[in-house]
């Protein structure tokens, strides 16, 4: 096939210069038939040949297929079928064909068996996509793993994303529920892989879901949706966007106090460089957004509560385990039940009516408020010496002065006794009463428990029934025993 050139000098020198069709095809080598052609033609052009015959491809193919389809299910996506490995057993079975022509008919085979995609259209509030991403962060000078949960309004392109310990159901509530605080509405229709944390069963096409991620799209009233197995290109916005976050907020790695400090700095990041975007049509970002929030679902009056609830066992150390991490909870609880509200970074005990909420530990760590243990405290000088560093950081001041002036002025065994007998005022008295009494008493210079000015406790009241409110119940006197025990009648 001739260039473009080439045309170009066979016209011109047939239509501008004059010269004869025969004349030109002896001067540039080629037919006179060809210079006839490109004279209709302004461009080269290829006209379609016969397909070329492929003996040795007839012959093998066969071969070829039988062999891709008993290997087939004894390989992964790391240990493939390559074209070198198929010429070898080929060759070895005594056929006689080139690396290169097996190379090209699973090249072939391929394009053939590749899917194709379709171009999809994308409407205001329609559709969202979901799913986690690992990354590494540093938090407190520690280099770990974390997860990013990202949602991905696919009209505005609007991202929200949280960073959370781990890749389980309840981080994959909460990021719902901060994903649609964060767009201020709920996107009609949100597409996931088959991740466990919404799907239980999978049979054929439908899908059986658990029972959080139901009460999770009932409470939004959002539409949950599905790639196929395997398929996670039928939801590649967010796959893409994933990866983008992840190198353009996320690199070099971030690091921080803690997830939550981390992950409000990735989201201001995130809104700021939305904010400066332009889509091809000259459309501002926040333009897109008002029309894709328009038309979501609006947010219920309430958010969802991202929290999983346990019976928990609490032991006579009044300490409770949960994930693998331990909770000191007050030591009137000890062996008793409780209920535990476990979200992402709160668990919320609940005992007889009490209620106590602790910041959630690791696995493996362990949350010790000896306030929890004042009572005991006061009984066991032995035991506040033991903890007396964590007690007196717990308190305060002037908890620490004064300890200091115990060391000082006795040993800290009489000083562990006098910190105890302390104890067991904060108890009767209140924190605040006695610590107003102690910083009295160190502005003179004083440690002697004895001359504390403090009130005397306060009786507790009983609530009784209505019936029994108007009987008025006498103290006993020892005199009352002594006359009973003569055989005096009362």
């Amino acid at each position: 096939m001739l260039r473009m050139d080439q045309v170009h000098v066979i016209r011109h020198k047939v239509k501008v210069e004059g010269q004869s069709i025969r004349s030109v095809a002896r001067q540039l080598e080629i037919s006179r038939n060809t210079v006839r052609k490109y004279l209709l033609l302004s461009a080269p052009v290829r006209r379609p040949g016969k397909a070329r015959a492929c003996p040795v491809v007839e012959r093998v193919s066969a071969r070829i297929e039988a062999l891709l389809a008993e290997w087939g299910p004894r390989t992964t996506a790391k240990q493939r079928i390559t074209g070198t490995r198929l010429h070898r057993e080929l060759i070895g079975e005594g056929l006689q064909v080139g690396e290169t022509t097996v190379r090209a008919y699973l090249r072939e085979r391929r394009r053939r068996s590749a899917e194709v995609f379709v171009p999809l259209v994308h409407r205001p509030g329609d559709e969202a996509q979901a799913d986690f991403f690992e990354v590494t962060v540093e938090v407190g000078g520690e280099r770990r793993k974390a997860w990013k949960f990202l949602m991905r309004s696919m009209f505005s392109s609007r991202d929200s994303a949280w960073l959370y310990d781990h890749c389980d159901q309840l981080s994959f509530l909460d990021g719902h529920v901060r994903a649609f605080a964060d767009f201020g509405a709920v996107p009609r229709r949100v597409i996931y892989d088959n991740l466990a944390a919404a799907v239980k069963r999978r049979v054929g096409a439908e899908r059986e879901l658990t029972v959080a991620f139901q009460a999770l799209a009932s409470h939004y009233l959002f539409e949950p949706c599905f790639a196929r197995p395997g398929e996670g290109h039928d939801k590649g916005g967010v796959e893409a966007r994933g990866k983008g976050i992840r190198l353009q907020h996320l690199t070099p790695i971030p690091s921080g106090e803690s997830l939550e400090v981390l992950s409000r700095a990735v989201r201001a990041q995130m809104a700021l460089a939305f904010a400066a975007r332009v889509n091809p049509q000259g459309v501002a970002a926040s333009d897109l957004l008002a029309q894709d929030v328009a038309r979501m679902l609006p947010l219920p009056d309430e958010a969802y509560s991202a929290r999983r609830v346990d019976l928990v066992s609490i032991g006579r150390g009044s300490l409770v385990r949960v994930d693998g991490a331990q909770y000191s909870v007050p030591s009137r609880w000890a062996s008793l039940s409780a209920t535990a509200y476990v979200g992402v970074e709160t668990i919320r005990f609940v005992c007889r009516g009490e209620e106590l909420e602790v910041a959630k530990e690791r696995r493996g760590g362990q949350a010790i408020r000896y306030r929890h243990y004042l009572p005991e405290l006061a009984k066991k000088p032995q035991a506040v010496r033991q903890v007396a560093p964590e007690l007196l950081a717990e308190l305060g001041e002037p908890y620490g002065r004064l300890w200091e002036l115990l060391v000082k002025r006795h040993s800290p065994q009489d000083a562990a006794r006098v910190l105890s007998r302390l104890v067991g005022a904060i108890v009767d008295h209140g924190e605040t009463e006695v610590s107003a009494a102690l910083f009295g008493a160190l502005a003179e210079d004083r440690c002697d428990l004895l001359r504390l000015r403090l009130a005397p406790p306060t009786p507790r009241s009983v609530e009784v029934p209505p019936d029994l409110a108007a009987y008025a119940v006498e103290s006993a006197r020892a005199t009352d025993y002594d006359h009973l025990l003569a055989g005096g009648r009362s």
